[in-house]
């Protein structure tokens, strides 16, 4: 990064040189303005014949800078300056006045048409990001037509946000799986497998089958020895019979064979939607339970069997789903409880109520705990 000192000296020293010649060339002609004619010839006759000696003896001037160019072409237009011209040709002087005349024109000219309100420019980059699929002439289209803000869709291209890989270019492909499954997510269930170890070395696979929208697990169990025919069953006992779930998102693991998926399909309706290879983002929110289930449960334990697995992994789902505020709700919790009703809203945010007390339980033998406020009973 360039000093400030550095900055100013290349941007405006120039500018300031250049106005501080002229201001000083405009107090001279003032100066020279209120004198009589007869002195003003006689100086002029003076300079003239100075400069006549440096033409009969051939020295040449030193070089103009930018600044008595620009002063020589302005105090130009207000006589005859050929006959007064010593310094250069006429061609020269010439080619100083077009410079200086495009010079101009470009100043005058530098901005354009005038630039929308802020407002607006940031209403086109709301709407792109929020409708992904939205082209320019869309996006003209919306504010023109329900908002009465005419604007072409070059103007619109204009204030397009870049996009994450550095462009400015809109997007024409579908829309992104994020944005899928945002739009659909009470209506996704995931599952995937998790593997656990026991004191005696015996490898052990979870199976657990969530609700994106909610983020609630639907159901959990454990098995040495997972199948396809095992893992159906678990979906069957997982998808209750009242509720139609649209999609199942899983992994191209082999246990989720075929004839699993059509079965799902035949079954309960749903479209099986199996993530790229190694693609475990497209499966974030499993991948990211079974996260959770390994930071805040199983890292703090060692299982000794399948039993005492299945026994830990229960307290903690039961924790997860009704104890545990998931941030990403609001924050709130998976499933609504009524033995615990949430704390009414106080005037005064941090000050407990008088009329109750703190509870406190335990989870996992004390590795979390959950409170809540209860009735103080006389």
């Amino acid at each position: 990064m360039l000093p400030l000192r550095s900055v100013w000296q290349r941007n405006f020293r120039p500018i300031l040189t250049v106005l501080w010649e002229l201001l000083r060339d405009g107090l001279q002609f003032l100066n020279v303005a209120t004198r009589s004619r007869t002195a003003v010839a006689a100086e002029i006759l003076f300079l003239r014949k100075q400069l006549a000696y440096y033409q009969d003896h051939q020295i040449r001037p030193r070089r103009l800078t930018d600044a008595a160019r620009l002063s020589l072409v302005l105090w130009s237009r207000l006589f005859e300056w050929k006959e007064a011209l010593m310094v250069v040709t006429p061609g020269t002087f010439v080619r100083w006045h077009r410079r200086a005349f495009k010079l101009y024109w470009r100043w005058k000219s530098r901005g354009g048409r005038p630039p929308l309100p802020k407002d607006i420019r940031q209403l086109i980059a709301r709407m792109v990001r929020e409708n992904i699929t939205w082209g320019e002439e869309r996006v003209a289209d919306e504010l023109s037509l329900k908002l009465g803000i005419l604007v072409s869709p070059r103007t619109v291209r204009k204030y397009w946000p870049k996009q994450p890989d550095g462009t400015g270019r809109a997007r024409t492909s579908s829309q992104h799986w994020r944005t899928f499954v945002k739009n659909h997510a009470q209506g996704i269930i995931a599952c995937d497998f998790l593997v656990a170890v026991t004191a005696r070395f015996q490898v052990l696979f979870v199976f657990v089958v969530m609700e994106v929208g909610s983020r609630r697990i639907l159901h959990y169990n454990v098995t040495a020895h997972p199948t396809a025919d095992w893992t159906l069953q678990q979906f069957r006992e997982a998808i209750p019979s009242y509720r139609r779930y649209q999609f199942l998102i899983h992994d191209r693991d082999s246990i989720f064979s075929r004839d699993l998926d059509e079965e799902l399909k035949g079954s309960f309706g749903l479209r099986i939607l199996r993530t790229p290879v190694r693609a475990p983002k497209a499966n974030a929110y499993c991948e990211r339970l079974i996260g959770t289930v390994r930071r805040e449960c199983l890292d703090f334990m060692i299982p000794l069997n399948e039993r005492h697995l299945r026994r830990s992994l229960q307290g903690w789902i039961t924790h997860y789903n009704k104890g545990r505020p998931h941030s990403s709700l609001g924050p709130r919790f998976p499933e609504k409880t009524m033995d615990r009703p949430l704390p009414q809203p106080r005037t005064h945010r941090h000050r407990l109520p008088r009329d109750c007390e703190i509870r406190v339980m335990d989870v996992l033998g004390g590795l979390h705990h959950e409170y809540w406020l209860d009735k103080i009973v006389a």
